[in-house]
């Protein structure tokens, strides 16, 4: 058995752990039927050209580099693990993870589009997360919004020279909480009725910020430490989406 298969003999194992204790919980993303009709199907239309870009973005990837489909694959079974792990927060939502980040720094944002979707979906169908009339809400705040801060705070932080693993970290717990900020944006726009959107707004994200924070930090070093273990494990697949510069 060869180094490659037991990486993903390794990986499966612990997707496959992971998933098996996840509690069976009624806590979601944004749940089924929260949002007005117009609000769901208008979230669904602005996702649509983000998806388009995902979708264009993996096939590329794939095609110059075939070998990354172990990587893609496994960022976003990370995603599945880690967003199914939550805590229930405020009225029609909750609190967790959202594991975007790894995805976004490795493969872009446009590429964890499609992978936050389709975890979105089996979410949805499998485990009562979300809802399926609200996956344009969701897949915009969790895979599109969130995704496209941590790829610009990381590029931010690499070209003002900032370690590595300090980007990798500020990235990914940014992104987390810009994630729940934007969801804030979206329940407070739909239920507002006594009060102003900004003012719901607020309310969500004082409810959202005691556990949404930790969680953000806890990410943020999850996500640290799997980039470390990248760099050990799996150089030649880093050299090819570019995170790791060959030497001169």
């Amino acid at each position: 058995m060869n180094k490659k298969q037991k990486k993903i003999i390794t990986l499966t194992g612990i997707f496959a752990l992971t998933f098996g204790i996840v509690p069976n919980v009624s806590a979601m993303h944004i749940m089924e039927g929260y949002l007005p009709g117009a609000y769901c199907i208008a979230w669904g239309v602005l996702c649509i050209p983000f998806l388009a870009a995902g979708f264009m973005s993996i096939k590329k990837t794939l095609n110059e580099h075939r070998n990354l489909i172990t990587l893609l694959a496994m960022s976003g079974a990370f995603v599945f693990v880690i967003s199914s792990l939550k805590i229930p927060s405020v009225t029609g939502s909750c609190s967790h993870m959202t594991g975007t980040g790894l995805g976004a720094i490795l493969f872009g944002p446009s590429a964890v589009s499609i992978l936050g979707l389709i975890v979105l979906i089996f979410q949805a169908i499998l485990l009562a997360h979300g809802g399926l009339t609200t996956i344009g809400a969701n897949t915009f705040s969790m895979a599109i919004a969130g995704p496209f801060v941590t790829w610009g705070i990381f590029k931010i932080c690499r070209k003002c020279k900032v370690n590595k693993m300090v980007s990798v970290f500020l990235a990914a717990a940014l992104g987390d909480l810009f994630t729940y900020c934007v969801t804030a944006v979206q329940m407070a726009l739909a239920h507002h009725a006594d009060t102003t959107v900004f003012g719901a707004m607020g309310k969500f994200l004082l409810v959202f910020a005691p556990t949404q924070i930790p969680l953000a930090i806890v990410e943020g070093i999850l996500t640290v430490l799997i980039v470390m273990g990248l760099e050990n494990y799996a150089k030649p697949e880093l050299r090819a989406v570019g995170f790791i510069r060959e030497e001169k």
